[in-house]
């Protein structure tokens, strides 16, 4: 009877232990060593010197910065508006000027001051920073959206368990329309704390409310339908989707010109990025740079969230699986684990 105990619960405990694992491979991968990857740059000017400066730094920093050149400051200016740079380097032999975006990414602008400084240095002037975006007074290092990310995330996926073990006996279209309420409120939730409890989004608050409601639909809906098939493994299924390879590719913290090409692929369709950057661009760039194609995005997983409600919905319409014992749920519940 004791190893038959003992095997239930070392059952049990493959879930903490490969989430352990996960979690280790995924973030340490991501952050242990930020290193740029085609980190997007340009020297302002079309005078042969302007250009000798930007090739020399290109010579010298190899495959990992990405250096142009733009004729003008405003054209600069237009290019980190539409976020197809990082930073600009505007050469003058008193008063070097560096243009950055820090709301796009606070880091990928650190890490290209970190390039410019060195031509600064070698002149022996100071080097003037200049942030061409204005972001929230709540949120000063421009992180505080990957913060909201984490909050949504943890809502909706914590959610899921408890509408598919507790709900089990429901009809899937009922425990479809559970989710998409439950979503309602973990957006409000969301958007009420960043927004006017710590000031984190300062305008914008219903745009802010529907992509974080996309975002959230779309992770709950996932969640529905996979819990049909997965059941107790579901958690272990949301948390590598939406924390492991979500969390880390979102640009929440270091955008994808700082990591490895597998995290920055990522990047460029995963859910977290999307809702991410897409709120960036809407706060901050006008709604320019991507937006539409991130909206878009959300769309998409939502939409795949739609799809596997309706899929598993027939599959227990045939199988008309057995109503789950009340001690199995609160038993599957207790294995929701938060970050």
């Amino acid at each position: 009877m004791t190893r038959l105990q003992l095997r239930h619960v070392a059952g049990h405990l493959l879930t903490p232990l490969l989430m352990c694992l996960g979690m280790a491979f995924a973030y340490l991968g991501a952050f242990h060593q930020p290193t740029p990857n085609h980190l997007e740059l340009a020297v302002v000017g079309d005078s042969p010197e302007a250009m000798v400066l930007a090739q020399t730094m290109k010579d010298k920093a190899g495959d990992g910065v990405d250096i142009i050149t733009v004729p003008t400051r405003e054209a600069a200016m237009d290019a980190l508006d539409n976020r197809d740079l990082v930073a600009a380097f505007v050469p003058d032999a008193q008063r070097p000027e560096l243009l950055v975006a820090t709301a796009g990414s606070d880091t990928s602008a650190m890490a290209a001051e970190v390039v410019f400084r060195q031509v600064s240095d070698h002149q022996g002037v100071p080097l003037v920073v200049t942030d061409v975006t204005t972001k929230a007074g709540g949120d000063p290092t421009g992180q505080g959206l990957f913060f909201l990310l984490v909050a949504l995330s943890v809502g909706a996926y914590g959610s899921v368990a408890v509408i598919g073990a507790a709900g089990a006996t429901l009809r899937m279209r009922v425990r479809a329309a559970v989710g998409v309420v439950t979503a309602l409120v973990v957006s409000l939730i969301g958007i009420l704390v960043a927004g006017p409890v710590f000031g984190v989004i300062d305008h914008g608050y219903a745009a802010g409310f529907g992509i974080a409601w996309l975002y959230s639909a779309g992770i709950i809906l996932i969640g529905i339908g996979l819990h049909t098939f997965l059941k107790r493994w579901t958690t272990l299924a949301l948390i590598t989707l939406f924390v492991m390879l979500n969390f880390t590719t979102s640009g929440g913290v270091y955008g994808p010109q700082l990591q490895n090409g597998f995290f920055g692929a990522l990047h460029s369709f995963w859910n977290g990025a999307d809702f991410v950057e897409g709120l960036r661009s809407l706060l901050y760039f006008d709604s320019a740079a991507g937006f539409g194609m991130r909206l878009l995005g959300l769309f998409a997983w939502l939409a795949v969230g739609v799809v596997l409600v309706g899929v598993a919905g027939r599959y227990e319409a045939r199988y008309a699986p057995t109503p789950v014992a009340p001690a199995a749920v609160e038993e599957e519940i207790g294995e929701s684990v938060a970050v």
